[in-house]
């Protein structure tokens, strides 16, 4: 942290906000809002002010273990090395109620009149390392927290150990300050759990090793200390970790597969833990006198502004998704922006400063190019027949396209464009196209899959990112399934038109399957959402016109799940004898009325976007003199 306040390239902005975002890949503009310290950069960081403060409220740094005053430092090592002034606890000097700090600051550093300040960055490239947060485990009520006062999280004994924190370093119960004998830790707190409201799905992975490491920290500060942690697995996976746990039990530290369902007081003063007994099952209470609860971690609340400030996708869990969990761990769908610690997933120290390096680098490699290269697969939109809608960029997962309304048209910024396609399907006058992906070349594909036999066929649209791969990874797998498949990729499922669906039934395709990734896991953010509402709503105008709905199948695929591609291609192919002839023949009119009605619309379109605008009443020869 001090190397970073001293580097002349790192510019530390703490106490900051981001604000807004906008621009591209070598060209983001950030606006941060900066909040007023009411010390100025004249402070010598004396602490004269801090004697004087008779304002005292809890430390959030030393996790409300410890107190600090309304003029404080945020923790020792704080960037710039500068006071602040609590605003919410200061008793200000106007009307005067205070203003004591103002009084022995010898530097006159002390304004209270300063004010937010809005700063205006231009950068190239971005990393986004906003961490977690630990799991509050008030919830989880079986355990006490916050009722008994001899219970503590990890974070809150960590701070406790430390020899700067507010015991100095020395372990003592909170109830009465005495040194503890007997010390229990409970795992997997807010971890791997399916209750939502008790804690989160996954694993933490740093859990249990910390606790590991706290428990021969321990053993140093208190000789003959006894220590139990009761646990659900440990899972000691990293260079050295064994050796730590190995360690740990040869030290004395007891460890019990068991996990307390409560935690009481008992007369003299002592936490209960009731467990069930590993061996027999049967049930007791183990007597401790500090417990500590090993909290797992969740994403930031702010999240959701993170999200849609840099466009970011998220997985299930709540954390943000990298493009490729193999090629490419630290990029992000968005070109130009990378991800580093808590922010992707849970993990320790160690794999923190590794991504952190990746992503330094990763961003260094562009800023040095000074140019970049977009893919050529990119939107674009004909002028002549844009109506200026909006359909298409309120699609787009990437925000690249821009509407203008006055001018009548929209436009595709290709720096921000990842060529998902989505926006193509929206439009309504065929103003949109994809390079490398046009329809030309989806309908010439139709037409060769289509060319023998279409009724014993399955046609399946697949993604390139999760279906399709998932269908090569059963090939690769030698997985048996029909070979009456045949499939068609693009991009993303979002890039497949209704039209691309009328035309395979026009030409008369047994089954057809749209498939794609998985809700949440999209490569283009949540492009597949378009492909859910499209392909339903196509599955309505089915069922109005009497169709048969089962020949039309959506289906979300991942690029691990070939078994999964395999049971779905053998369900659609033994569904194939079935379909009635009639049917066929009744869906492919249908679907041929629906194209020609699509066509004759485009080219009216074409016909009014060609067609000279008319005269303005009195204008021209028959105009009034």
């Amino acid at each position: 942290m001090m190397d970073a306040g001293r580097h002349p390239k790192i510019k530390v902005l703490a106490g900051s906000e981001l604000k807004s975002v906008s621009g591209y890949i070598g060209n983001f503009t950030a606006v941060v809002r900066q909040k007023a310290r009411m010390v100025s950069s004249a402070c010598t960081s004396c602490g004269d002010c801090v004697e004087v403060c008779p304002v005292s409220v809890p430390d959030e740094f030393e996790e409300g273990l410890g107190t600090r005053r309304a003029i404080y430092k945020p923790f020792p090592q704080a960037i710039p090395s500068l006071f602040l002034i609590d605003p919410d606890s200061c008793l200000g000097s106007n009307p005067v109620a205070c203003g004591k700090c103002k009084e022995v600051c010898g530097a006159k550093a002390i304004d209270y009149a300063m004010r937010d300040e809005e700063i205006v960055l231009s950068v190239g490239t971005v990393v986004v390392a906003t961490g977690a947060e630990p799991w509050d485990p008030t919830p989880n009520v079986e355990y006490g927290y916050s009722r008994h006062l001899d219970v503590l999280t990890s974070i809150e004994f960590e701070r406790m150990l430390s020899a700067g924190g507010p015991t100095g370093g020395h372990i003592q119960r909170p109830s009465d300050g005495k040194e503890p004998r007997s010390i229990a830790y409970i795992q997997c707190v807010g971890s791997r759990t399916q209750d939502p409201c008790r804690g989160m799905t996954y694993c933490s992975s740093f859990c249990c090793m910390e606790t590991v490491k706290t428990t021969l920290q321990v053993q140093e500060h208190i000789r003959g200390v006894k220590q139990t942690v009761y646990y659900m697995d440990i899972r000691a996976f990293g260079k050295g970790f064994e050796g730590l746990y190995t360690r740990s039990r040869a030290d004395g530290v007891r460890y019990v597969h068991s996990i307390p369902s409560s935690v009481t007081r008992d007369a003299a003063g002592r936490l209960l833990c009731r467990i069930a007994d590993p061996d027999t099952g049967e049930l007791r209470e183990e007597a401790h006198d500090m417990v500590i609860l090993a909290v797992g971690v969740k994403p930031r609340t702010d999240s959701d502004a993170i999200q849609k400030l840099f466009t970011l996708s998220r997985t299930e869990d709540g954390f943000f998704l990298e493009s490729h969990p193999k090629l490419k761990p630290v990029d992000t769908p968005t070109g130009g922006v990378f991800l580093a610690g808590f922010v992707e997933s849970p993990k320790d120290i160690k794999d923190c400063v590794t991504q952190a390096s990746a992503a330094a680098s990763r961003a260094s490699i562009l800023m040095r190019k000074g140019e970049v290269t977009v893919e050529a697969i990119t939107s674009s939109i004909d002028p002549g027949l844009c109506t200026a809608c909006g359909q298409c960029a309120k699609v787009c997962p990437f925000h690249a396209i821009t509407v203008d309304k006055e001018k009548g048209t929209a436009t595709v910024v290709e720096a921000l464009c990842q060529g998902c396609g989505t926006c193509g399907p929206e439009c309504r006058f065929d103003a949109v196209s994809l390079r490398h992906f046009t329809d030309e070349q989806f309908f010439n594909q139709i037409d060769a899959a289509l060319e023998e036999e279409p009724e014993k066929k399955v046609l399946a649209f697949c993604c390139n990112w999760c279906s399709y791969a998932g269908a090569d990874f059963a090939g690769v797998s030698r997985m048996q399934y029909p070979g009456s498949v045949r499939i068609i990729r693009s991009m993303c499922s979002g890039r497949i038109d209704e039209r691309f669906v009328l035309y395979a039934m026009e030409k008369r395709a047994g089954i057809v399957l749209v498939s794609g990734c998985h809700i949440g896991d999209c490569h283009y953010i949540d492009a597949n959402k378009s492909t859910l509402t499209r392909v339903e709503k196509l599955q309505e105008r089915m069922r109005a016109a009497g169709l048969d709905v089962g020949r039309l199948h959506r289906r979300w695929v991942s690029a691990a799940e070939g078994r999964r591609w395999a049971d779905t291609i053998q369900e659609l192919a033994d569904r194939l004898p079935s379909v009635d002839p009639a049917e066929v023949s009744k869906a492919a009119d249908w679907a041929r009325d629906q194209r020609v009605k699509y066509e004759k619309r485009v080219e009216k379109h074409r016909e009014k976007r060609r067609a000279p605008k008319p005269a303005m009443a009195g204008s021209g020869a028959g105009g009034a003199a």
